[in-house]
């Protein structure tokens, strides 16, 4: 039995010398993970939350690792069982002891999650002397459309943002739900349709940060990227002058763009909010699709033939309210509602 004790004890050194190299692995490969390298207040706010619940938890791993070893030396079998008690009627210290260590490790690891939460649902402090940039972040499969209302300007697949400057994020999706997600900036949201999420995020330093859809909505998931591009306030305004004369965003354009498919980085004058309104008429995009002839396929039926027309064939859709929470006037109801549909 000896033998197997030592067999036994080498095979945790190797466990608990694996373990350590895998921290340090993680440790030293930080600045590689883009949730571990924050370029903002809301990212750093998260990545420090993330930082302390894995040195939080690795600690509880060190300290039952060491309490195994114990466990293992102590009540190994031997020849001498002097001080062996296999009856035991119940210990109320033991109890009492692993009941309020779970519920501490709970507390700890609770409230600097909550305050973060919901620290996070408004500006960040350091900048809540500046108003917030307004930027509506629409997702249809599989590309985005942000839309700068104040500017009259609409741009695909790309967002520019002035950095030290609150940004908040309108999201809504056109069709399935996705999920907004700016690693180096903060965590992600989803966006829905019929409804609008907020996001707030902010840029400390220059640079182009990658965004993406976090939610799997078809087989074009995996291209619905966009990247954030962090600017000066004077590039940033000249950007934006520049962009106001950019080809107008047209109604036809737009549906034709909310046709499933991926598009290529593009800017426009306007935006489709004076037209298209996601959140109180969530079934725009089918008539957008009738009007180009588009009938989703079944992916399984390679007999199917899709036979898009490059022009619209009817008139284009005029401000309809279909979402059942919101009044003609476009104001939301409070209570149960029946929808009123109508094209």
């Amino acid at each position: 039995m000896r033998k197997w004790g030592i067999i036994l004890a080498k095979r945790f050194k190797l466990l608990l010398l694996t373990g350590i190299l895998s921290i340090a692995a993680l440790v030293s490969g930080c600045s590689n993970i883009a949730v571990l390298d924050p370029k903002g207040p809301v990212a750093k706010t998260q990545s420090g939350l993330i930082m302390y619940s894995i040195i939080f938890m690795l600690v509880i791993v060190v300290v039952i690792m060491i309490l195994l070893a114990v466990m293992l030396v102590k009540y190994r079998e031997r020849t001498n069982l002097s001080n062996y008690e296999p009856n035991m009627h119940g210990s109320l210290k033991l109890e009492v002891i692993w009941t309020v260590i779970p519920v501490l490790i709970v507390i700890a690891l609770t409230v600097p999650t909550v305050k973060a939460i919901y620290s996070l649902e408004k500006a960040p402090s350091v900048t809540k002397d500046q108003k917030p940039l307004v930027i509506h972040a629409t997702s249809a499969d599989w590309k985005w459309f942000f839309s700068y209302e104040d500017s009259d300007i609409e741009t695909v697949n790309y967002v520019n943002i002035p950095v030290n400057r609150p940004v908040e994020f309108k999201l809504v999706a056109a069709d399935t739900m996705t999920s907004f997600w700016v690693p180096q900036l903060g965590g992600q949201k989803y966006a829905m349709t019929g409804m609008q999420m907020d996001l707030f995020l902010q840029a400390d330093h220059e640079g182009t940060y990658k965004g993406r859809n976090a939610n799997f909505n078809g087989r074009g998931f995996e291209g619905q990227k966009f990247d954030v591009v962090a600017q000066s306030d004077a590039d940033f305004n000249a950007w934006i002058k520049k962009s106001q004369k950019a080809p107008k965003l047209t109604q036809d354009k737009y549906d034709k763009m909310l046709i499933p498919g991926h598009e290529e980085v593009q800017t426009f004058s306007g935006t489709h909010l004076g037209f298209a309104n996601h959140v109180t008429d969530p079934e725009y995009v089918f008539y957008a699709w009738k009007r180009y002839n588009y009938i989703p396929l079944n992916p399984h039926n390679p007999n199917q033939k899709q036979e898009l027309s490059d022009k619209p064939l009817l008139p284009a859709r005029s401000k309809t309210i279909t979402n059942a929470r919101y009044t003609e006037d476009g104001k939301m109801k409070h209570g149960p509602t029946t929808a009123k549909t109508s094209h």
